[in-house]
């Protein structure tokens, strides 16, 4: 896949079919607009390209609203873009200047630039100055610039329209459960693992302490059953992972701290993803370490017992 960052220097040259939108999470609802784009681009005999914002235009237009609660980091969204087959990414920051832009002006731009061929938008979809440029308004544009439009309705679970919104929410309250069938995978954290206060190994317990982006959501706090796994690998370790600030040692910092079962690898320094399976429990102090231990040693068997019967294959 080919990704770049300047809409104003990207250039495609083959007949392109173009999708934009902020596409954070890249849950079920994004997956079926980018499965029609690839199809519509298939039938053309065209590539399929995304415009994505990251930061999104929430954060330009309302800078004052809560704005650590991005499901994907930049880096997140590219491999998960990879994954599903796009042939190009133009992931992009929101700006005011880009907001500026009229739709005739940014329709002449993408058309120029990226070959545009056509346009697979959702109904409700709008671009350019005042979000002037709806579907009506392309339509007669690509008259004018040589595109089609294609509108797609939007994807419903449980008679309800999938938003990052809703994921958000499931995430939030820590039914990752929930929040994995709205996205159609384990809602997951990729990022370095980095060198802790190494309290787990001390109690027998040690961890894998990630990194997290200040922007990045996070699961409520709490204990899960998770896997481990190399970005790109299919080899899943179990593990059980603590979401929270450590009450039991008298912190506040959030952390992520997961303990691999049957694990002995150095990983400092690489790259991971973990998945989030299921909440175990909310976060909690306990009175002395002793009853900690046994709290962790009841989570772990708890967490072998369920990812042993996990069914990967269904998210």
């Amino acid at each position: 896949m080919q990704v770049f960052s300047d809409l104003f220097t990207a250039r495609l040259t083959d007949p392109t079919v173009l999708t934009i939108g902020t596409f954070d999470g890249i849950h079920r609802g994004h997956q079926d607009l980018i499965a029609h784009l690839k199809a519509t681009a298939a039938s053309k005999q065209a590539q399929s390209a995304i415009i994505a914002f990251h930061p999104r235009p929430k954060t330009i237009f309302a800078p004052h609203l809560f704005s650590n609660d991005y499901l994907t980091t930049p880096n997140e969204k590219i491999a998960l873009m990879t994954s599903l087959g796009i042939d190009a990414l133009i992931l992009i920051p929101f700006s005011k200047e880009l907001s500026q832009i009229t739709a005739p002006d940014f329709v002449k731009l993408i058309v120029e630039n990226l070959s545009v061929v056509e346009l697979c938008v959702g109904y409700d979809f709008a671009l350019g100055k005042n979000r002037e440029g709806n579907v009506e308004k392309l339509k007669a544009l690509g008259q004018e610039f040589g595109y089609e439009v294609t509108t797609v309705e939007p994807f419903l679970l449980d008679g309800q329209v999938v938003s990052s919104t809703q994921v958000r929410e499931q995430l939030l309250s820590g039914d990752v459960r929930r929040a994995a069938y709205l996205l159609g995978r384990y809602p997951s954290l990729t990022s370095e693992i980095i060198q802790g206060a190494k309290r787990g190994r001390s109690i027998g317990f040690p961890t894998a302490n990630f990194s997290v982006p200040t922007e990045r959501l996070l699961p409520a706090n709490g204990v899960y059953a998770t896997f481990i796994r190399r970005p790109g690998s299919s080899q899943r370790y179990p593990s059980v992972t603590n979401v929270g600030v450590r009450p039991s040692f008298g912190e506040n910092d959030r952390t992520v701290e997961a303990h691999i079962f049957d694990f002995n690898e150095n990983i400092y320094g690489q790259t991971m993803t973990l998945e989030f399976v299921e909440r175990l429990r909310p976060e909690q102090k306990f009175d002395g370490i002793t009853a900690l231990v046994a709290q962790i040693t009841k989570d772990s068997e708890q967490a072998r017992a369920l990812l042993a019967k996990e069914v990967l294959s269904a998210v």
